[in-house]
């Protein structure tokens, strides 16, 4: 489907297999509890499109190259599920990702640009929810990204931007942070157990209080500081 319109269509509970996807300009249409597997998406556009309970398998979202990806912006992406999927290089701009689940997916080099995971219930209720759980953000730009009691469990980020990124509460356990730029991110009372993070300097978060790690990591994170540490 090459160039093909799919502007302003109602494609609830579509099924998509083995579909191949060319600079298609998706406006305005509704993808809602649609699921697509094995699909091929080549420099495509998603604009104000609804993916709630949306489900993709296996999908492909980069150019012959590999080095375009698709791009989100205004979508609504609310328990949407993305499994074993390449999503390099796409952008995430001002979408509603609320509950959002990546699971085994590469967003290396991928980009978050004013998303959000959080939903209001009332002026003081405010819950957060999103899952992405052994994903390869290498050289990802999350700087900003707020996603607070987040499971991000077994995810690469190495070399990606969090700066100012605010995960307190998170799940980061078994992750690698190796050379991840973490300058005012927020990472209170997240649990780092298990997680790469050599190199990483608390003095220059935004906050750390509570945050959980194992006896393994006091070490480089003392060092980190320009403490002499030295074992008993």
């Amino acid at each position: 489907m090459s160039q093909s319109r799919f502007a302003d269509l109602d494609l609830t509970g579509a099924r998509f297999e083995d579909c191949v996807f060319t600079e298609v300009r998706f406006a305005g249409t509704r993808f809602e509890a649609a699921r697509f597997a094995r699909c091929r998406f080549t420099r495509c556009h998603f604009s104000s499109v609804e993916f709630r309970d949306a489900q993709f398998v296996e999908c492909d979202f980069t150019d012959d190259a590999g080095h375009t990806g698709a791009h989100f912006s205004l979508s609504r992406m609310e328990q949407a599920r993305f499994e074993r999927s390449d999503l390099s290089f796409a952008r995430f701009e001002r979408c509603d990702l609320y509950c959002v689940r990546l699971i085994g997916c590469n967003l290396r080099g991928g980009a978050f640009v004013r998303v959000e995971f959080s939903r209001s219930f009332s002026r003081k209720l405010v819950k957060w929810g999103g899952w992405m759980t052994d994903c390869n953000f290498e050289f990802a730009n999350l700087g900003g990204l707020r996603l607070r009691e987040g499971d991000l469990r077994e995810s690469r980020f190495r070399e990606a931007v969090l700066h100012q990124a605010d995960l307190e509460d998170a799940d980061l356990r078994d992750a690698d942070f190796t050379r991840t730029a973490f300058d005012g991110a927020r990472l209170a009372r997240a649990d780092v157990r298990g997680a790469t993070i050599d190199g990483l300097n608390l003095q220059s978060l935004s906050s750390f209080e509570g945050l959980v790690i194992s006896a393994r990591q006091q070490y480089p994170l003392l060092s980190a500081m320009g403490l002499d540490v030295h074992p008993d």
